[in-house]
This record gives C-alpha cells, structure tokens and sequence, in this order.
C-alpha cells in the first residue's frame, strides 16, 4: 500500500499537480493509503476525509446479481486538513506512467518541520 501525495509546489512536470504516491511519509513500514498535500509554499499536509461519508444498506442488493450489500453516500460534512509538522527524506513518484517513460520520474523530498527545504531528482540512478 501506498500514500498519496499531491504537489501545488512546482515540482516540475511529471510530479506538480499529479497524484503521485509515496512509502516515506509514515513509519509503518509502507503507506497507509493516507492523503498529503504540498501547497504552494512547500507546506506539508495531511488530508482526512473522515466522516464526510455514510454507509447504507442497499434495498435492492441481491447475492445472485452480485451487486454491493452497501452503499457510500456523501453526508455534507467536509474533511480536515491538517499541517503534517515531520522532518524526513521522502521519495514520490507518479501513480499514473505515461507508457514513454523508461524509468519511474522519481523525486527525492527534504522536509524539515513539514517544510519541504529542497528537492532532487533521481530518476537517474535508476531507483524503484
């Protein structure tokens, strides 16, 4: 599992304003399928959307048909975001590859106190 990062920094081309994802952010070991954000200014954030669903049962579900015993319905209520205050080097690559690419873009974060300081790219040495 994976984490998801979204760029409005200017990361260039292959990782700005692209789902991208990532395995650095918790330390669990792998993602968690949590949702980050980097705004403008290099501000890290942790997007949480609980809550803004409900859960029903259907009234037309049927085993043999083979449709959802449950239905996701948003309830209006809006998600919270969150500054992410960590400080690590974190690894993002796009979750989506145009077929053209023969490696991964991949991009090397430095955050320090949920500020991304700089970034490098290093795609080239082949990594992922």
């Amino acid at each position: 599992m994976y984490d998801y990062f979204r760029s409005s920094y200017d990361l260039g081309p292959h990782c700005t304003e692209i789902e991208c994802q990532t395995k650095d952010i918790d330390d669990f070991g792998g993602g968690t399928m949590s949702q980050y954000w980097l705004d403008p200014a290099g501000h890290l954030y942790f997007i949480d959307y609980t809550g803004t669903q409900d859960y029903y049962f259907r009234e037309d579900r049927d085993v043999l048909y083979h449709l959802p015993l449950m239905e996701i319905k948003p309830n209006g209520n809006k998600g919270k975001v969150t500054p992410c205050l960590i400080t690590k080097y974190i690894e993002i690559y796009p979750s989506k590859l145009d077929i053209s690419f023969t490696e991964i873009p991949t991009l090397r974060l430095n955050i320090k106190y949920g500020r991304l300081m700089e970034y490098d790219d290093i795609t080239r040495y082949g990594r992922r």
